[in-house]
């Protein structure tokens, strides 16, 4: 193997490590500042689990969006889009809406843009947006 090649694939294993290390971060040490929400989703056993998640405010309608590899929080909402999710200690129900259609995505997608800095580190995943839409406590 020549020379350049070898510079080549270190490289490349040196960025994979890089995306590793920081998405493992991520998982453990989830962001507790800002503008977070703890959304609360259901797995196939029917164990929930909450997820710490940085929410979009949309003229008044709240996205989140998976935007790293790991999106167990975002398979199960799509699975079971029964959610609830705590925003600055206020509770409540919601129904997870995934936005599927490709005008709405680009929009929010520029909104709401990520640098390209934060794409790059994160090894680029495709991003996936959900619409919290509150849903009324039962009687």
């Amino acid at each position: 193997m020549s020379k350049p090649a070898k510079i080549a694939i270190g490289i490349l294993i040196g960025y994979v490590g890089l995306i590793v290390a920081f998405e493992s971060m991520m998982g453990i040490l989830q962001p507790e500042q800002g503008q977070i929400l703890k959304i609360t989703t259901t797995g196939d056993d029917g164990v929930a689990n909450d997820r710490v998640l940085a929410w979009l405010d949309d003229d008044g309608t709240i996205f989140v969006s998976a935007n790293h590899w790991p999106r167990a929080w975002y398979n199960e909402a799509i699975a079971n889009p029964q959610v609830q999710a705590s925003i600055g200690g206020q509770g409540g129900n919601y129904l997870a809406v995934q936005i599927d259609d490709d005008a709405e995505w680009e929009r929010l997608d520029t909104k709401f843009a990520h640098p390209f800095l934060f794409k790059l580190i994160t090894g680029f995943p495709p991003r996936l947006f959900l619409r919290l839409d509150p849903k009324e406590p039962a009687a």
